[in-house]
């Protein structure tokens, strides 16, 4: 074994950055007949681009391919195989939903259609710098898929970059991502080493210094990676009425906005800029970064329980920082649906939101730890009733505490401001484990 990346096989869609300005598309799709499917697989692999393509260059478009437990099984994968899968991706993300807390509105049972149900097997997603090159990828994947009658689309999201470049809460978005040791870039934050391989491609060693699990045989577990794949309504309008009737003034607002994420709206992170946003430092990548919370420990400046501090509390916890690296996630976030127009404070009834990516080994301790210990819950921040004001499982009950002297603001009845529209865990194998996937035969099997 050795611990260089293997960057000739690996899905350059798990480590390659969004680009910007970028267009997108997410294809599910059903597999009828096992033959047919492992044919498709065989004739998409040319489509692919691997790791190393991309390392010192941003591709005209590139795709990743994915697959469910129940696409596995259907293409015919040995069952013994099958049960190598940590249990998270074999029980798929609805089963999980009660763990996940989406309940409610974000419940399975108000899912879109077909997502978090059995007949989703494959899953393709196709990024591209402008619409040209995506539409070019995307026309030679529906050619080779309509080879195969056994092969069904079942699902198609479109997503691009704002207008704003921003999400559709008005965030600038993609910043604070881990760096990934052995691949460029250099980490944003010099005070924040690159995160060892493994966390995120399976066979390399993790941040524990062991290799992560691994499914069967090993050319289908080496060199991939476990996908979380969320669709994610965002309640805009709900969102700034419930700004606006809680701030005395636009200013105000404005903080009380960047008090819940943790970042003003230009990218510039509160540890930095407390007071008032500073767009230049929010453009910068080299510095909107380059903080940690250690100066700030009553949240003075950003709230321990703000989004962004939540989702990585870097160096502010009690106990030793390697912890907080064990649940770093490589995030490949994407907006859907068209802003919503500045000062509208009413539903225009439009689906808009985030299609929430997520790459890594441990989907257990990465994406499911983050999600229920530090977004939905607060016992971690020392308040146990609150939750992630922007993305935690509100139910209109829930409180927001912004520190500040002399006394503290306690913001009350938050409303859910995210719905879950439904998800999927999914496998990305690498180029060998698709290879071996499409050569499956009734024998081997």
């Amino acid at each position: 074994m050795t611990d260089a990346l293997e960057l000739d096989d690996i899905q350059a869609g798990a480590l390659q950055a969004r680009p910007s300005p970028y267009v997108g598309t997410y294809v599910l799709l059903r597999v009828n007949d096992g033959q047919d499917g492992r044919d498709l697989i065989r004739r998409l692999i040319p489509l692919l681009s691997p790791a190393r393509a991309v390392v010192d260059r941003t591709p005209s478009a590139w795709m990743t391919i994915a697959f469910t437990y129940q696409g596995l099984k259907a293409l015919g994968v040995p069952q013994d195989s099958l049960d190598s899968f940590i249990p998270e991706f074999r029980e798929g993300m609805a089963a999980r939903a009660g763990v996940l807390g989406d309940v409610g509105a974000s419940g399975p049972d108000h899912w879109e259609e077909p997502l978090g149900s059995p007949d989703v097997h494959i899953a393709l997603a196709t990024l591209a710098p402008d619409q040209t090159s995506l539409d070019q990828l995307v026309e030679q994947a529906r050619r080779a898929e309509h080879e195969f009658p056994g092969v069904e689309v079942i699902w198609r999201q479109d997503c691009y970059q704002l207008a704003t470049g921003r999400t559709s809460f008005g965030f600038k978005d993609g910043i604070g991502q881990p760096a990934v040791e052995g691949l460029a870039p250099p980490p944003a934050n010099p005070d924040e080493p690159p995160i060892k391989a493994g966390e995120f491609v399976l066979g390399y060693p993790d941040e524990t210094g062991g290799l992560p699990p691994m499914p069967t045989p090993d050319v289908l577990g080496r060199n991939g990676t476990y996908v979380v794949f969320r669709k994610l309504h965002t309640r805009v309008a709900a969102y700034r009425r419930y700004l606006r009737e809680h701030a005395a003034d636009r200013r105000e607002e404005r903080l009380l906005g960047a008090k819940m994420v943790g970042r003003w709206q230009s990218g510039a992170p509160l540890a930095l800029a407390p007071d008032q946003d500073d767009p230049e430092l929010g453009a910068d990548p080299k510095r909107n970064n380059d903080f940690l919370y250690r100066d700030d420990p009553r949240g003075l400046k950003c709230p321990a329980g703000a989004h962004a501090r939540r989702a990585n509390p870097r160096d502010s916890l009690d106990h030793d920082s390697v912890d907080v690296r064990l649940h770093h996630m490589i995030r490949r976030g994407t907006s859907y649906g068209p802003v919503l127009p500045d000062d509208v404070l009413d539903d225009d009834g439009v689906d808009r939101g985030i299609i929430f990516v997520f790459a890594g080994s441990h989907p257990g301790r990465q994406f499911e730890f983050v999600k229920t210990q530090w977004l939905n819950d607060g016992i971690f921040i020392g308040a146990p009733q609150e939750s992630d004001p922007l993305v935690g499982p509100q139910d209109g009950a829930g409180t927001f505490t912004v520190p500040r002297r002399p006394i503290r603001r306690r913001l009350q009845d938050v409303p859910p401001f995210v719905v879950t529209r439904g998800g999927e865990y999914c496998f990305a194998p690498g180029l060998r484990g698709l290879r071996w996937l499409a050569d499956l035969t009734e024998e081997s099997r």
